[in-house]
């Protein structure tokens, strides 16, 4: 069984842009209701947002907020995860997922030692880490003229490395739609993240090979 601990809670925030940035956002905490900030609430709150918000930097910034508004005052989603099987090494559980709502809630768990494929998203995100440690490595894709010494025409899929993150408990981080990167889960315990993601066209979310300078649907 994974063990659960209190969710240390961090005020770091970060957002990684489409061209493998990731900056640091400074924003303003949240102070805890009286009575526990329940996930209807949350999900109100977010649509009013996505309703009013249409640059995804700028909904990651709103958005932030009121994640971690969440994760500290329901303690119940630190245990709603699905334990992950030894392979593939993890699992989703779905919180919320209702048809033709712009967002979907989920938690996911994964194994020790495991690396999730270099991918985007193709829609905004917003991951905050429960529990464990998680490397993350952000990747670009490389403009014509960068690529030495093949050019991007014969390998229009080429991405190269920018740099990575470790994240820690409470620590969130935002994903512009083309943020492209991939995550190794450190240390000896499971990583446990909370996953916020909007509408995903499948038809641009990638797997990124950086060896063969290739991409496939993921």
């Amino acid at each position: 069984m994974i063990a659960q601990k209190s969710l240390d809670i961090q005020s770091q925030d970060w957002l990684v842009k489409d061209s493998g940035d990731c900056v640091a956002l400074h924003l303003q905490e949240l102070a805890l209701p009286e009575k526990p900030y329940r996930l209807y609430r949350f999900l109100t709150e977010l649509e009013d947002i996505l309703d009013t918000v249409d640059d995804n930097c700028a909904r990651i910034r709103a958005i932030a907020p009121l994640v971690r508004k969440l994760l500290t005052s329901s303690y119940w989603l630190q245990m709603e995860f699905t334990e992950p099987p030894a392979v593939p090494g993890w699992s989703v559980q779905f919180l919320y997922d209702e048809y033709e709502f712009p967002l979907t809630v989920q938690m996911v768990a994964w194994l020790p030692g495991h690396i999730s494929p270099i991918h985007n998203h193709s829609t905004w995100g917003i991951v905050a880490l429960v529990s464990g440690q998680e490397k993350n490595q952000f990747w670009r894709r490389v403009s014509q003229g960068e690529a030495t010494p093949t050019p991007t025409s014969e390998y229009p899929s080429r991405i190269e490395y920018v740099g990575e993150k470790i994240l820690v408990p409470g620590e969130i981080i935002g994903f512009t739609p083309d943020a492209i990167h991939n995550i190794e889960v450190l240390g000896e315990e499971p990583a446990i993240t909370f996953n916020l993601y909007g509408v995903t066209n499948y038809q641009e979310r990638f797997e990124f090979d950086p060896v063969t300078h290739t991409a496939k649907k993921f």
